[in-house]
């Protein structure tokens, strides 16, 4: 079961791409599809947003950390993304836990506030 997600969120299309833009959405359908089927990851969701002046929508990938870790390194998901950061603003990318990782990370944050001094 997949313990790490890789976040991709972004804007507001690029004035006079928005056609381009939904070419490369598709295009990470695709590619993000073909991993799912290929087991590289263990699925992704997309969400899009009502119209609004910050996030235009995100797309989560879900694996372990060694399946996440290699998509990254991949030279498809690395031209996906230099095309994506070309006709969106705001493309951004970060790692993060869903399932069994949350446990782990809430264990560490526990640890971490157990040794700082607290305030009444």
């Amino acid at each position: 079961m997949a313990d790490r997600v890789l976040f991709i969120s972004w804007g507001t299309p690029v004035r006079g791409l928005e056609e381009r833009g939904l070419e490369v959405f598709n295009e990470s359908l695709g590619v993000f599809g073909r991993m799912q089927q290929d087991g590289r990851i263990e699925g992704f969701e997309v969400m899009l947003l009502d119209p609004n002046t910050t996030l235009g929508g995100c797309m989560q990938l879900l694996g372990t950390a060694d399946q996440l870790a290699a998509v990254r390194e991949e030279d498809e998901f690395k031209r996906t993304m230099i095309q994506a950061s070309l006709i969106v603003e705001d493309l951004t990318l970060v790692a993060g836990y869903v399932n069994d990782g949350i446990a782990r990370q809430m264990a560490l944050y526990q640890e971490a506030i157990a040794r700082l001094p607290q305030r009444a």
